[in-house]
C-alpha cells in the first residue's frame, strides 16, 4: 500500500500513542460508575474547551478560563438536576447543531474574521458541541450495567477513522473538502461507512439489541459516521480560520484533545437521538 508505512514516523507514532489510549479507554469505560465516568469524561471534553478556545483566536487566559468555567457549570447543573434519560433536550440540541454545522462547512468563510460577534458565535459553537455531546455519553453509559453502548460509538468511531484512513490513502483521488481538510477524499469516507457498518452489525447483537429494524440501524450507523466526519472537518475548519495546524500538543502524532474527540463529539448525540427513534 502507498501512502503509509511503519518506516513513516509520523504513521509509527501515531499507532503506538492508540496502541496505548485504546485499552485505557475501553478500562474506563467498562468499569467506571456512570458518576466517575461523567467526572472523567468531563474533564477531558472540558480540556477540548481550552483548546477550542485557543483555536477561535483567545489569547488572555483569564477569558479562556471563564469559557472553559461556564461549560464546566452547565454540565454540573444538568448532572445534578436532571436525569439523561428523563431530559433528553440537551441530545437532541446537540444533534440540531450538527445539521447546522453541515449549513456552515459550505459557508467557507462564515464567522472567518476576528471580530467580537464571531468569536461569540464561535464560544457557543464549542459549548453545543461539548455540552450535548457530554450528556449524550453519559445516556448511552447508563443504557447497561457495563456502559457498553456508549463503548459501542466510540469504537465505531475508532473503526470508521480507521477505515476512511487506509482507504483513503490507498484509493483516494477525489478530494472532499480541499478548502477544508485537503488530505481527505471521498473514497475514504465510503471506507468509513463501509467499516461502520460491518462493525456495527457485527457487534450490535452482542449488545443485547433487541431484533432492531436492521434497514432503520444501518442508515443510523451510516448517518453516524457521516456525522462523524462532519465533526472532524468542523474542527478543520476553524483550525483553517486561525491557521492553525494541531488544537494541541498533548497526544503525540495524535495532536491535542479536540483533535482526537472532534468527531466523537459529533457522533454521540446524533447516534443518541437516531438510538431512540429506532427503539433497540
Amino acid at each position: 500500500m502507498s501512502g503509509f508505512s511503519w518506516s513513516d514516523p509520523n504513521f509509527r507514532q501515531r499507532v503506538i500513542t492508540a496502541l496505548v489510549l485504546a485499552p485505557l479507554a475501553i478500562f474506563a469505560v467498562l468499569t467506571l460508575p456512570t458518576l466517575w465516568m461523567a467526572l472523567l469524561f468531563g474533564v477531558l471534553l472540558l480540556a477540548g474547551a481550552w483548546e477550542w478556545t485557543r483555536l477561535i483566536g483567545f489569547r488572555r487566559r483569564r477569558l479562556r478560563t471563564i469559557v472553559v468555567a461556564l461549560n464546566a457549570a452547565l454540565m454540573l447543573t444538568l448532572y445534578l438536576l436532571f436525569e439523561p434519560g428523563q431530559w433528553p433536550w440537551p441530545i437532541w440540541l446537540g444533534a440540531a447543531w450538527w445539521i447546522l454545522a453541515l449549513f456552515w462547512l459550505r459557508a467557507f468563510s462564515f464567522a472567518a474574521t476576528p471580530s467580537t460577534t464571531h468569536l461569540e458565535i464561535k464560544v457557543l459553537a464549542g459549548s453545543l458541541a461539548i455540552v450535548p455531546a457530554w450528556w449524550a455519553g453519559l445516556w448511552l453509559h447508563e443504557l447497561d450495567r457495563y456502559g457498553l453502548w456508549f463503548l459501542f460509538v466510540v469504537l465505531l468511531v475508532w473503526v470508521a477513522d480507521i477505515g476512511a484512513y487506509f482507504v483513503g490513502k490507498r484509493f483516494g483521488s477525489h478530494k472532499l473538502a480541499p478548502r477544508i481538510s485537503p488530505g481527505k477524499t471521498r473514497e475514504g469516507v465510503y471506507g468509513a461507512m463501509a467499516g461502520g457498518l460491518l462493525f456495527g452489525f457485527a457487534v450490535a447483537p452482542l449488545l443485547g439489541a433487541a431484533r432492531p429494524d436492521w434497514l432503520a440501524f444501518a442508515f443510523l450507523l451510516m448517518v453516524t459516521v457521516i456525522f462523524s466526519v462532519v465533526g472532524d472537518l468542523f474542527e478543520s475548519l476553524i483550525k483553517r480560520h486561525s491557521n492553525i495546524k494541531d488544537s494541541g500538543t498533548l497526544f503525540p502524532g495524535h495532536g491535542g484533545v479536540l483533535d482526537r474527540v472532534d468527531s466523537l463529539l459529533a457522533a454521540l448525540p446524533v447516534f443518541a437521538t437516531g438510538l431512540m427513534i429506532v427503539g433497540l
